[in-house]
């Protein structure tokens, strides 16, 4: 008689692996209710739409580590301090795009601009020629780090939603943010979204209306407050209504039952 809320935050497009979004759609026939993580999460094929009881709740970051205390502004007569992050060193966090600036750097027009951190893990045998790496680091040092730079970068290829651009928001950096999976959802209005071709331009761009997106991040809303609010909501109203899912839900098992049972192997 518990109430099963089914939270998908994944999906074989983020990887290019090939079971994983079979493997949730089966388990979600015993949910009875389904939590994206993003809209486009919703879209895929990976969950039941027959009984669409579902939400979208999107990802936060906790302010009492991920915030704006002590964070310096960018000045125009310095360089632009790019960052990412990233625990996974899966080439489609991307690796493409991070490549790209590293190669940019290597000519005086933008090594004179810009600077580009990574933190995290990298790919086997990737090596970077003119950028700074440093390896996985989490809570409080993260979050000094991330503030010591300007404008936070994701590249990630159909990204479910992820944290790393949510921390580096939270953390007072505008952002650039290639357009792929739920990153438009999550980044849109603060920040100037990219591709890989136009990538030097909205560099360029976000240099010149830096201090407006600046403005614009110190009201990023995605933070852990707001996120375990909408769940705690969600959860209330569940079990409220838990004798109508309840009554819902072996309607829908006894259909499933029937459907096997008709089928022939």
């Amino acid at each position: 008689h518990a109430i099963v809320v089914h939270r998908i935050n994944e999906c074989d497009e983020r990887k290019n692996t090939k079971l994983m979004n079979l493997r949730l759609k089966l388990i979600n026939c015993i949910s009875d209710h389904t939590v994206f993580i993003a809209s486009w999460l919703k879209h895929l094929n990976l969950w039941n739409p027959s009984v669409d009881n579902s939400s979208i709740i999107l990802n936060g970051a906790d302010k009492n580590i991920f915030n704006m205390n002590n964070k310096e502004p960018w000045h125009i007569n310095k360089k632009l301090k790019l960052v990412t992050h990233h625990w996974a060193g899966n080439y489609m966090k991307g690796f493409d795009v991070y490549s790209k600036i590293d190669n940019m750097l290597s000519s005086a027009e933008w090594n004179d601009k810009i600077s580009f951190t990574y933190i995290g893990n990298l790919p086997s045998g990737f090596e970077f020629k003119n950028s700074s790496y440093y390896p996985p680091i989490q809570g409080e040092k993260l979050a000094s780090q991330l503030k010591n730079h300007h404008v936070y970068i994701t590249g990630s290829i159909n990204e479910p939603a992820g944290m790393h651009h949510i921390e580096g928001a939270n953390c007072g950096l505008p952002l650039l943010y290639r357009n792929s999976g739920a990153l438009p959802e999550y980044c849109k209005n603060y920040g100037l979204e990219f591709n890989l071709n136009n990538l030097p331009d909205m560099i360029s761009r976000i240099i010149s209306e830096y201090e407006y997106f600046y403005k614009k991040i110190k009201s990023y809303p995605h933070t852990s407050n707001k996120m375990c609010g909408e769940y705690i909501k969600l959860f209330n109203k569940l079990i409220n209504e838990k004798d109508s899912y309840i009554k819902r839900r072996n309607i829908y098992q006894n259909k499933l039952i029937r459907f096997f049972s008709a089928l022939s192997f």
